[in-house]
């Protein structure tokens, strides 16, 4: 089975509230089999919306990143992210 990476973009607006969700979901990503690769590191944006924070996490399939995205731990920390950021999220399957 392939990995498979999440992708976040996000435009912060509260950075209290935004500290929160990065807390509680660090944990809840390992729980799921989930490593950082790259978090808020450099970046140049080519095309379409620039965002100043981007986020990549690797996940042994993808079934795991989105279990791990409905998990009640992972909703949780979702719920103090809402409201204090803007923010895209994907899940793509690494190439075999």
């Amino acid at each position: 089975m392939p990995a498979a990476f999440w992708i976040a973009h996000v435009e912060v607006h509260d950075a209290e509230a935004y500290g929160r969700y990065a807390v509680l979901a660090g944990p809840a990503i390992a729980a799921h089999g989930g490593e950082f690769l790259a978090r808020a590191t450099r970046h140049v944006t080519l095309e379409g919306k620039d965002r100043k924070r981007h986020v990549v996490a690797r996940f042994p399939s993808l079934e795991a990143a989105v279990d791990c995205y409905n998990s009640p731990a992972y909703q949780e920390a979702l719920s103090h992210a809402k409201g204090a950021a803007e923010r895209e999220l994907i899940v793509v399957e690494a190439a075999e």
